[in-house]
């Protein structure tokens, strides 16, 4: 962890799958004055993407961890937290099921963004069925990553009006926007006095 001036940045890790847009939100935030974390990590389960392309350019520590070779890939993941001292995971796209156990050691460490208003359209595919629902709004929600996949407690979500015009593809721009906008506030929010004696309970 660094100190600045009265205050301490936590050790943060990006998990990412693909083109790593939340990621350079994060990244972007953690370069601010008020930023309260230091992004030390950034874990991905492929090689060719952009998400780890923006990683090493802005030469963040990057591991990747092939599920197909690995036999535990978890304990590698595993090994690279705790040897970095990440006390904060953020989920930005990482398309692998993390497993109960790895979630149970983590708890409360792990945040995740979901192109839905939860509770509504866990899993995939919630743009097309907010629209073929005929919702009048969707959005975006950070979240508290538990056992159950989506149900964690909501941190902070924003929405978008659905227009008639709209088809899943222009919905998930619109909603990428408010992504990447409001995942750095979520940061901001659970590293706040409130949330601290939780987060730092290894």
């Amino acid at each position: 962890m660094v100190k600045l001036i009265g205050r301490t940045k936590i050790n943060c890790a990006v998990f990412i799958s693909g083109r790593g847009t939340n990621l350079k939100s994060i990244f972007k935030y953690s370069k601010t004055i008020k930023s309260k974390i230091d992004l030390k990590l950034v874990i991905s389960n492929n090689y060719n993407i952009l998400g780890v392309e923006f990683s090493k350019k802005n030469k963040i520590n990057t591991k990747i961890i092939d599920y197909k070779k690995l036999k535990h890939a978890e304990d590698h993941i595993i090994k690279h937290l705790r040897k970095n001292n990440i006390k904060l995971i953020c989920l930005a796209g990482f398309m692998k099921i993390l497993s109960n156990d790895f979630i149970k050691k983590f708890k409360y460490h792990i945040i995740n963004i979901h192109p839905s208003l939860l509770p509504k359209y866990k899993g995939l595919n919630t743009h097309e069925r907010a629209i073929n629902n005929g919702e009048k709004y969707s959005g975006c929600t950070v979240h508290f990553v538990t056992e159950k996949l989506d149900s964690g407690k909501i941190i902070l979500q924003d929405r978008v009006k659905i227009f008639k015009s709209d088809n899943p593809q222009t919905l998930a721009k619109k909603i990428l926007i408010l992504e990447n906008k409001i995942y750095p506030k979520a940061i901001d929010l659970i590293l706040s006095k409130i949330w601290r004696k939780n987060l730092f309970q290894f």
